[in-house]
């Protein structure tokens, strides 16, 4: 479907196909989700492809929704502090990912998308896993929110405000370094034998 929307809108196109779902498919364990390979062989791709076309900007249609997701994920299952930012360099500093829509909310997105009869294609290899994690923050959203309304952009505020010398990562902020307050003597310099 998507092919004969944009050949109406005059919007020039290129479809690139990959069999990722059977990398997936060798390399996870059956009853594991398969989301954060499936999305890291697929942006290996856009990264190859926007190469090839002499990109160096690539947007993602990630919303606040899922930067939230992202970030509860991150905090409760792999013990980092972390989400997906609105504009980011990839690792090798050839192409700065965007996320034009890291402030919409998705049932925003979703009821715009329905007023301009854009053409959905469902993913169906994450939503059909069974015990997806994703699945749990985003209800956890909506309950958080319908119970305290305003919540979730209060989470989104947080991400933006962020304090380093109030967290424990001593790679963002200096500990050691820190002044000592009036009346307390300065930290004795450590030592080491070698």
């Amino acid at each position: 479907m998507l092919p004969d929307y944009l050949t109406r809108l005059g919007v020039p196109f290129r479809i690139e196909e990959q069999d990722t779902y059977s990398t997936v498919k060798r390399l996870i364990p059956e009853g594991k989700t398969m989301c954060s390979l499936c999305s890291r062989l697929r942006r290996g791709v856009l990264y190859r492809v926007a190469g090839e076309l002499g990109a160096t900007k690539i947007a993602l249609g990630h919303h606040r929704d899922d930067i939230l997701e992202t970030f509860l994920l991150n905090l409760f299952h792999s013990g980092q502090l972390k989400a997906m930012p609105p504009k980011l360099r990839s690792d090798d500093g050839r192409h700065v990912v965007i996320r034009p829509l890291a402030y919409c909310e998705e049932r925003d997105l979703a009821a715009y998308a329905e007023l301009r009869a854009f053409p959905i294609i469902p993913c169906n290899l994450c939503g059909a896993q069974d015990n997806l994690k994703r699945n749990e923050m985003k209800a956890l959203l909506r309950k958080w929110e319908k119970r305290h309304p305003g919540r979730v952009e209060t989470m989104l505020n947080s991400l933006k405000h962020v304090r380093a010398s109030h967290l424990l990562d001593r790679e963002s902020f200096d500990f050691q370094k820190l002044p000592p307050s009036r009346g307390e003597p300065p930290m004795a310099k450590s030592s080491s034998a070698g």
